[in-house]
């Protein structure tokens, strides 16, 4: 009903010649004024060196005459405001539109044929989703559900860090409860993982496997089995939550792809990495930052920012119309060098 009366309103503004401004309605507070309102004479008085007042009567007048079957009267209240009340054949047709069109009501069109990326949740599969990743999981379900409202091809994605010293420091959590449930002498990793959750698939692999990896020296086992656990987890966690996704990308695919070499190799063609103390380094600064950042250790291990990085320029060459990602906490530091 807005869009019909600012229709009328801005065809009113041409026809008297008057200048084109963003025309605001909206309801009064007293609905016995009226079922809209404007103060679109006050908005003119100065464009036009009258008075508020008699803008407003002329534009009443103008609305009253040429739109008939949409305004039913008018009236002007305190230094200029327009009160209308709308004819109610309107309001009728506007609720049989409501009924007939049920669920579709409101829908648009006005992106279709257009893709758009929603990137939530991420949680890396080192421990239980927490209610922070509920959050973003929240959030990105109903801005997916808008964009799909309103037109978009929406494609739902889950990134996930399953690279690195977390899943390595993961697989020494999961080796030491193993070999604790053994009766085996061994030392907790200082930054292990303490959750109950490590004791249980430790304790699932001693079921299943015995004792088969007591001398294991590789941690692999250790991690695709606390991996495959804890998604399958993170998954039956959103499935209550009613979430889908249409899409799971792994860190370890753009180490496997070479993106990440990919990225060191553009930031260096543009003169944005440098050397330092055995590290690499992006020049943030020229970027705009406040200070330069480290993108690989001096040990060769990427910070958080590199596959990062890569992820997003992946997302970038996808060639979407839109993309959007719903950040955590856990993302405030990297993200604005990303």
């Amino acid at each position: 009903m807005k869009e019909k009366l600012s229709s009328a309103i801005e065809t009113v503004l041409s026809n008297l010649n008057y200048p084109v401004i963003s025309v605001i309605i909206q309801l009064p507070k007293n609905t016995a004024h009226g079922d809209f309102s404007t103060n679109l004479a006050m908005q003119l008085a100065s464009k036009l060196n009258q008075q508020p007042m008699e803008i407003a009567k002329i534009i009443s007048t103008k609305l009253e005459k040429d739109f008939p079957e949409l305004i039913q009267s008018t009236s002007i209240a305190g230094p200029g405001f327009i009160n209308i009340h709308v004819q109610k054949t309107q309001i009728i047709s506007q609720l049989h539109t409501i009924m007939n069109e049920e669920d579709s009501f409101g829908k648009s069109l006005k992106f279709k044929g257009k893709k758009a990326l929603v990137e939530f949740v991420s949680a890396n599969p080192t421990g239980p989703l927490t209610v922070g990743h509920g959050r973003g999981a929240m959030l990105g379900d109903v801005i997916s559900n808008i964009l799909s409202w309103n037109g978009y091809d929406v494609e739902r994605e889950y990134y996930y860090n399953n690279a690195g010293k977390q899943m390595e420091r993961l697989g020494k959590s999961i080796q030491a409860r193993y070999l604790e449930m053994l009766g085996e002498n061994n030392t907790f990793p200082e930054e292990g993982y303490e959750g109950e959750y490590i004791i249980d698939i430790a304790g699932e692999l001693v079921n299943t496997d015995n004792d088969k990896h007591k001398n294991a020296s590789d941690l692999s086992i250790f991690i695709k089995i606390a991996e495959n656990r804890i998604f399958k987890e993170i998954k039956k966690t959103l499935s209550k939550l009613k979430l889908t996704f249409d899409n799971y990308f792994n860190e370890q695919s753009l180490y496997d792809s070479g993106a990440i070499e990919n990225v060191i190799n553009i930031l260096k063609n543009k003169n944005l990495i440098y050397e330092k103390d055995g590290a690499t380094w992006f020049k943030a600064t020229k970027a705009g930052r406040e200070q330069d950042r480290v993108m690989i250790k001096s040990s060769g291990e990427p910070t958080y920012r590199l596959p990062d990085i890569a992820y997003h320029q992946d997302k970038i060459e996808r060639g979407y119309d839109l993309i959007i990602d719903i950040l955590g906490a856990d993302h405030m530091d990297a993200y604005p060098d990303v």
